[in-house]
C-alpha cells in the first residue's frame, strides 16, 4: 500500500504526516508513506488545498488533518 502526503511543508501537513503514520501502526499493517512536496506534482491530483492524502492513488481528503481513525478506515 502506498501513502502520500500532499503539501508545502506546513504545520497541518506535517501534522497529517503524523496522523497517517500512527494510524498505520495500530492498524499493524505495512505501508509506504510519502510526502509529496513539489507542487507540480500535487496538482497532478487535483488537489488545490493542502494536506491531502492520497491512498494508492485515491485522494481521500483535501483541506484539512483527518482523524486516526479516518485514516484507519481508508488503509483497511
Amino acid at each position: 500500500m502506498k501513502i502520500e502526503i500532499l503539501g508545502t511543508g506546513c504545520a497541518k501537513c506535517k501534522k497529517t504526516f503524523e496522523v497517517v503514520e500512527k494510524a498505520v501502526n495500530e492498524a499493524g499493517i505495512e505501508a509506504e508513506i510519502t510526502k509529496v512536496e513539489d507542487i507540480n506534482s500535487i496538482m497532478d491530483y487535483g488537489v488545490m488545498v493542502t494536506p491531502a492524502v492520497v491512498v494508492d492513488g485515491d485522494v481521500k481528503i483535501a483541506g484539512k488533518i483527518p482523524s486516526v481513525d479516518d485514516v484507519k478506515e481508508w488503509i483497511q
